[in-house]
């Protein structure tokens, strides 16, 4: 009897002795079913009522309409597939068998973003960071060397941190895993980890695990990923757009290198959408499609793939003459609205193409200005890079330069009682003794913002950031005290001289404790 084991990949049962091929072909090869049925299930049934129940002996009961087996003989030997047209199954079910898988692949395919259809399919075609990528660079070395081992990508949104950890996996001969943080959990991680570990020892592949969104994991959650890195078991690419000095753990950062992507600059995102322009307007206008074979779900804007079947912008070469012309202005506008994230440039570009010929560049403009929404994240850097902006503008008395930051900030709807409270830090440390009335007038303004709240906040807000930017500057108290604490740091246990001390009792004074103190105020000028 032949020996069968679970495939860890598709979970089916294989013969043990041709697993290898099995795990070779991509478990693409038909394997044969090894389970028997029940007898129940390989009997036929008779018809209620046309036959009788054989008579057990000595029983005098009558034979009653029953269900009945007939023997195995007399089973009809039709093939399954062609006694299935006779049956009486409804249409759309006999259909939707029926429909090839290829389309509905293609729906799933065209249903996508064009940012998600153009992302490059080679390492040459991936535009941006060439501090990473390019000639003598340090990733580009690993890659080379087909060991790219555990990594973390840090960058903002759009800067192809999911692209590149694609287009990594590319280089080895290893087998690429994609979870998100967002949308899965420990279980899921384990199940790929426990799947990595069998495949590993019986194929030699290493699996690659691209964990999107990692810090979205707790620290706790984190720790899984440890063993697993640390033995070689998997390799794990990491991407996040928050600092992993404040969202990973050290264990796990001491494991990964750390690579950060640079947010794209307005030439590359130029680039990018001048690439994008090209690929649609290569679209064969020519080429009709099969409506009966491709859903319409299945028709997008235009065709990235170059596999899949054409789609609305076949329809506006032949209606029109061509996809929409784009102005240089409009260009302009897509670049700037996207602050370098590519993504966002490409989902702008999509808008343009399908909005009207006679649509003036002006409404275009005004809609896409409309369609972007302030990324401003109060958990993240964006605020505390805006709250330093308006700190170092204070700093440099540009009045114009602190009310742009503050408007950024309230406009994104950043909390008035967190910005109150940084400026009440400005008045101490950047105007300190220069007036005395800074603080006095940031901690009122505190209380203000406290009592009237939004919108009207903001003028209070807008009184004390002007006031600070224009008054004279002194950081006399705030360098002293550091001064101060470094010396205080250099020797924490020097004793109190015995002058200073106090010596409220007979003994203390009999020690000498405060010996040698000139009270101040009997003097006529200080000691």
């Amino acid at each position: 009897m032949v020996k069968h084991v679970e495939c860890p990949v598709c979970k089916r049962q294989v013969p043990d002795t041709s697993i290898n091929s099995h795990l070779d072909k991509g478990c693409q090869d038909p394997v044969p079913s090894t389970s028997k049925l029940a007898p129940l299930f390989t009997t036929k049934l008779g018809k209620r009522g046309t036959e009788t129940r054989p008579k057990a002996a000595g029983s005098t009961r009558g034979s009653s309409p029953d269900i009945v087996l007939i023997e195995d003989k007399e089973v009809s030997k039709e093939p399954v597939a062609k006694r299935a047209k006779v049956e009486n199954v409804a249409p759309i079910f006999a259909q939707s068998s029926a429909m090839p898988t290829a389309v509905s692949d293609a729906a799933l395919t065209a249903s996508a973003p064009l940012a998600e259809k153009l992302r490059p399919r080679v390492l040459s075609d991936f535009v941006g960071q060439e501090h990473l990528i390019g000639d003598g660079s340090l990733l580009l070395s690993l890659v080379e060397s087909r060991a790219i081992g555990s990594m973390i990508l840090w960058g903002p949104p759009g800067c192809g941190k999911t692209t590149l950890a694609r287009l990594l996996s590319t280089s080895t001969d290893g087998i690429f895993k994609e979870l998100s943080a967002t949308s899965s959990g420990i279980a899921d991680v384990k199940k790929i980890f426990d799947e990595a570990k069998r495949t590993l020892k019986l194929t030699g592949k290493r699996t690659i695990l691209f964990m999107d969104e990692i810090q979205r994991f707790n620290k706790a959650q984190q720790d899984i990923f440890l063993p697993y890195v640390e033995n070689g078991w998997i390799t794990l690419i990491g991407a996040t757009t928050e600092n992993p000095s404040f969202k990973l753990t050290s264990a796990l950062l001491s494991r990964c290198r750390v690579f950060v992507l640079e947010r794209l600059s307005d030439e590359e995102i130029t680039t990018i959408l001048t690439n994008a322009i090209q690929r649609a307007s290569q679209v064969d206008a020519n080429q009709e499609v099969e409506p009966d074979r491709e859903p319409p779900s299945s028709r997008t804007l235009f065709d990235c793939s170059q596999e899949n079947g054409k789609g609305l912008a076949e329809q506006a070469l032949k209606a029109e003459g061509g996809l929409r012309p784009i102005s240089s202005e409009v260009m302009k506008t897509i670049v700037n609205l996207s602050i370098g994230d590519a993504r966002t440039a490409l989902s702008l570009l999509e808008l343009v193409l399908t909005s009207p010929r006679k649509a003036t560049d002006a409404s275009i403009i005004s809609h896409l200005r409309r369609s972007v929404s302030s990324r401003y994240d109060r958990s993240g850097e964006d605020r505390y890079d805006m709250i330093s902006a308006l700190h170092k503008s204070i700093r440099g008395s540009s009045g114009d330069g602190a009310m742009y930051w503050l408007a950024r900030m309230l406009t994104a709807g950043e909390d008035p009682l967190y910005i109150a409270r940084r400026l009440i830090v400005v008045a101490s440390e950047d105007v300190g003794l220069a007036d005395h009335r800074a603080l006095t007038l940031a901690v009122s303004a505190y209380n203000a913002v406290q009592m009237i709240g939004m919108p009207e906040a903001r003028i209070t807000l807008a009184h004390l950031v002007a006031y600070l930017a224009e008054a004279p500057k002194s950081t006399r108290s705030y360098e002293a005290y550091k001064r101060a604490e470094e010396a205080a740091k250099m020797d924490e246990t020097a004793p109190v001289p015995m002058h200073l001390r106090n010596a409220p009792t007979k003994m203390m004074k009999e020690m000498k404790y405060g010996e040698g103190y000139l009270y101040n105020p009997s003097y006529r000028h200080a000691i």
